[in-house]
């Protein structure tokens, strides 16, 4: 384990059900890996976690586990062998499962002792659980510390607290004590030839101080699946992506009704503006019914004043909810618990109710939302400003540098490597408030509602500014600029940024052919979907997090554009990596994987700190879905 990194999680065991998720190795036991724990919302409760047993007499040892299997996103099983107490016959025939289920605050395990033997097998079997009460952040930055706990212990449970944040853990039939460390549950198991014994223990964690709450109920997408004649890849991936976005579903306090999809774990088991409208969008046939809920969580959290310090602005929807002040260890970042840093969200929120409305949202509930339209209108007409194109710059100094999708520090780049300086106008954002602008006109004018003329003039004039500004050519063609700088030049990576533009409108056919094709050429296309940023760009690094990796959403959204734009072939050629990505990753598509070539490794590394599940990571194997086989549904 090594402290002061943030954690790698490529090769961990979780189950979720958030805002509660348990992380571990291949054994169940927690403590060797930085990410090992049992978490709820942004709090690590349980730390270290150690499973021992022994004979009726003598010293206890670790069992020898022999897999780990998960049933569902929510459900792991890993399995052990008992040789200790065994008898002398090769074949093992003592076995033992932990089955470990995780829901809304609560982990659960059972413990089932198998025994093969003629004769009955009396043993011990004995749980070490280390409380931590560690902030998500801490856990992130590798440098967690222990929280001074205190325990209260009763005939079958234990009580710890910190502060605000509460444990119990319960296991009947067992002996229950706590000392300074950790708590001890011991079992005396007995059981009789050629049969089973079941023990189960829990742990309820508790922090009143949760900005959000898991959803209850079946999501509107349960028993959904591919027909059985599609290629078994994309079954199989559709599938586990289904299971992961019913675990990662959330709701605010006090609208128990409207979910959400949470970004991701293990740190982002939360409301974000644009992970959680993008995931919508991109499994809107499936399921209606996130969409228009998502869209009424943000509408609520609408910016209504200007706030610099959080960065509202009325009418703008919100990036990320945090039940306190999140800051970044070694970035200079420091985000207030609710923060409007985005510059896409809101372009994407009117684009998401534009197509739930197409996709069936019923009238009553888009016409509800007609009010936060308007507003959002405006946002975006007023964003635009004197320069014409919506562009963002952190006004804090330790908010966010960069404020769309490639929000790291050094997202956007020049060809030549260095760093563009801003106010930053990003291209892939012109597009979707040229969409934005062109499909609200339409709903408006379906509605009776005033403004699609002044919006439809509007979007025209951003899209003459757009083809004026944004156009370069480089040894690698000609393509939109990433980005325009401070000073309105045209940042000339060629990058995934573009491929957002097709399908908006914002191109006309010629264009989006040039750009389709610049992304399935071998700089632009790994062969496991579409690079972030051109091998050929001075700055490419494959395991770079923005520049040169590759993220399933990224590539479903530029696969569902040229689809859009006629180009099936190219859609088809970026779905055909991205299932071959899956499969390597066992069908749970990580959050992002390394830009290397398909030709030169057979399956692609991975990018070792990645999160998964991802929401829109999985909600890509619906787009790929919809790609390879529309729209047919059993």
């Amino acid at each position: 384990m090594t402290s002061g990194l943030q954690p790698f999680l490529s090769d961990a065991i979780m189950a979720l059900h958030a805002p509660t998720q348990a992380w571990s190795g291949r054994t169940g036991d927690l403590g060797d890996r930085t990410i090992d724990g049992f978490y709820h919302g942004d709090t690590r409760f349980i730390r270290s976690l150690e499973l021992t047993y022994a004979g009726a007499e003598g010293e206890f040892a670790a069992p020898e586990w022999i897999s780990a299997a998960p049933v569902s996103a929510s459900i792991v099983v890993f399995d052990a062998l008992l040789r200790g107490v065994d008898d002398r016959w090769p074949d093992p025939k003592v076995r033992l499962a932990r089955e470990r289920q995780v829901t809304d605050g609560m982990v659960t395990e059972k413990l089932i002792v198998r025994s093969h033997l003629s004769e009955p097998l009396r043993m011990r079997l004995r749980q070490r659980v280390a409380p931590e009460f560690g902030p998500l952040q801490e856990v992130k930055s590798g440098e967690a510390e222990v929280r001074p706990w205190v325990a209260t212990a009763s005939a079958d449970e234990v009580s710890v607290h910190w502060q605000d944040a509460a444990m119990t853990v319960t296991a009947a039939g067992a002996v229950l004590s706590s000392n300074d460390e950790a708590i001890e549950i011991e079992w005396s198991v007995e059981c009789a030839p050629f049969s089973s014994v079941e023990l189960s223990w829990s742990v309820r964690m508790e922090d009143p101080t949760l900005v959000v709450h898991g959803a209850t109920g079946p999501a509107g997408w349960a028993g959904i699946a591919p027909a059985a004649d599609v290629d078994p890849r994309l079954r199989r991936w559709v599938t586990r992506a289904l299971g992961d976005l019913e675990a990662l579903r959330l709701t605010l306090p006090g609208h128990p009704d409207d979910a959400f999809l949470a970004a991701g774990a293990p740190w982002f088991l939360t409301l974000f503006g644009r992970d959680s409208l993008w995931a919508a969008r991109l499994m809107l046939s499936v399921d209606v019914d996130i969409a228009a809920s998502t869209l009424r969580v943000l509408a609520r959290l609408q910016g209504s004043a200007t706030n610099p310090a959080i960065a509202e602005q009325p009418g703008k929807i919100m990036h990320e909810l945090r039940s306190g002040e999140l800051a970044i260890p070694g970035e200079g970042v420091v985000l207030p618990p609710l923060y409007y840093g985005t510059v896409d969200a809101t372009p994407l929120w009117v684009c998401l109710l534009a197509d739930a409305a197409e996709f069936g949202m019923p009238d009553d509930e888009v016409r509800a939302l007609v009010p936060h339209l308007h507003r959002a209108l405006e946002w975006i007409v007023a964003s635009a400003g004197e320069s014409g194109f919506l562009d963002y710059v952190d006004e804090t100094g330790h908010g966010l540098s960069n404020q769309g999708w490639k929000d790291s520090g050094d997202s956007i780049q020049w060809r030549d490597g260095s760093l563009a300086k801003g106010p930053i106008a990003l291209s892939e954002v012109q597009g979707y408030a040229y969409e934005a602008a062109i499909r609200a006109a339409d709903l408006l004018d379906r509605l009776g509602e005033p403004g699609a003329d002044t919006l439809r003039v509007w979007a025209g004039g951003l899209r003459a500014r757009f083809r004026e500004s944004y156009w370069v050519t480089t040894p690698e063609g000609r393509y939109p600029a990433i980005a325009l700088d401070a000073d309105g030049q045209p940042v000339d990576t060629l990058t995934s940024n573009i491929g957002h533009l097709l399908g908006t409108g914002l191109l006309d056919p010629a264009e989006e052919a040039a750009v389709s094709e610049l992304l399935v050429g071998a700089s632009m296309s790994s062969g496991f979907g579409v690079r972030t940023m051109s091998s050929d760009a001075a700055g490419y690094w494959p395991l770079s997090y923005h520049g040169g990796s590759v993220w399933a959403h990224d590539s479903a959204i530029i696969a569902r554009g040229m689809a859009r734009a006629g180009r099936t072939d190219d859609a088809r050629t970026v779905v055909a990596g991205l299932l071959a990505a899956a499969e390597a990753f066992e069908f749970r598509m990580p959050e992002l994987h390394s830009g290397d070539a398909a030709s030169a490794r057979p399956v692609p590394a991975p990018y070792p700190a990645s999160c998964r599940p991802q929401a829109w990571s999985a909600a890509a194997a619906v787009t790929c879905w919809d790609i390879l086989t529309p729209p047919a549904i059993e």
